[in-house]
C-alpha cells in the first residue's frame, strides 16, 4: 500500500469522524471540535495529494496553511457565538436552544 493512499485514508477517517460528530453531538463545543477534525482531514488530504503535482509539496503546504488559517478564524468566530448563546439561553446544548425566542 502506497504512503499516499495511507495518508488519504487517514484524511478520510478524520473527515468521517468529524461528520459523525456533527450529526450526533448535542453540544455546540463538540460540534466545533468535529468541524475542526473535518478541516484537519481536508488539510491532510491537500498536502498528501500535492505530492503528485509538478510543483511538489510547496503548493500543498501553502494550501494547508490557508486551511489552518481558515480553521482558526472559524473557531474564533464560532466560540464568540457560543459565548453569546450560552449567556442568552444559559446552555450550549442544541436541544435547549432549538426554539427561537423573541
Amino acid at each position: 500500500m502506497s504512503p499516499l493512499l495511507m495518508y488519504q485514508l487517514v484524511a478520510l477517517l478524520l473527515l468521517a469522524i468529524g461528520l459523525y460528530g456533527i450529526v450526533w453531538r448535542k453540544s455546540l463545543v463538540g460540534m466545533l471540535i468535529s468541524v475542526e477534525l473535518m478541516l484537519n482531514g481536508a488539510g491532510l488530504s491537500i498536502v498528501s495529494a500535492s505530492q503528485l503535482t509538478e510543483a511538489g509539496s510547496a503548493v500543498g503546504q501553502i494550501a494547508a496553511l490557508f486551511v489552518m488559517g481558515l480553521a482558526a478564524a472559524e473557531a474564533t468566530l464560532v466560540l464568540a457565538i457560543i459565548i453569546v448563546v450560552a449567556k442568552r439561553f444559559k446552555s450550549v446544548e442544541t436541544d435547549a436552544i432549538t426554539r427561537l425566542k423573541g
